[in-house]
């Protein structure tokens, strides 16, 4: 399982109106509609590969929130998420599973099926929220559209 985490001061996720569950769209103007928003916080881009279960789930969470990318009194980055009340941010990409290392074509054969990801996207979220934090999500599968101001930039490649 893997997480990629941006600090960011805000976060936000829309999908086009009328979208479809399998994320296709009939009209590429269509409007958006915002899904999930937070202020300072982390992006969690999170992606799902065939071995992983819910053991590893739990341990990327707990990994996602005590990870200390913000910056304490002394300017170090030394408090994590929680330490600082900020909320997350939490999307759906597949991608994240790609075998970039030969062609010039990514390989998906890593990445779990759509159902097993999204039975542990669903139990990331459910366990992050169970730590008390504010969980803001994507929408499953979906085209989505994710606006973020990057705070640094800082941005974190995690997997458990």
């Amino acid at each position: 399982m893997i997480a990629l985490i941006q600090r960011v001061k805000q976060a936000s996720v829309s999908v086009a109106v009328g979208t479809e569950l399998d994320g296709t769209h009939q009209d590429d103007t269509a409007q958006q509609s915002l899904i999930g928003a937070i202020d300072q916080g982390l992006l969690v881009l999170l992606g799902v590969e065939k071995q992983d279960d819910h053991e590893s789930m739990r341990k990327l969470a707990a990994k996602v929130l005590k990870y200390r990318v913000f910056s304490d009194e002394n300017g170090k980055m030394n408090l994590n998420v929680q330490q600082i009340g900020g909320k997350l941010l939490v999307v759906s990409q597949f991608t994240l599973a790609a075998d970039t290392t030969r062609g010039l074509r990514p390989s998906f054969s890593k990445a779990a099926t759509p159902e097993q990801a999204k039975d542990l996207y669903q139990a990331f979220v459910a366990e992050c929220r169970a730590q008390g934090i504010e969980v803001a999500t994507g929408s499953f599968a979906a085209d989505m559209q994710v606006s973020l101001v990057n705070d640094g930039p800082v941005t974190f490649n995690l997997t458990a």
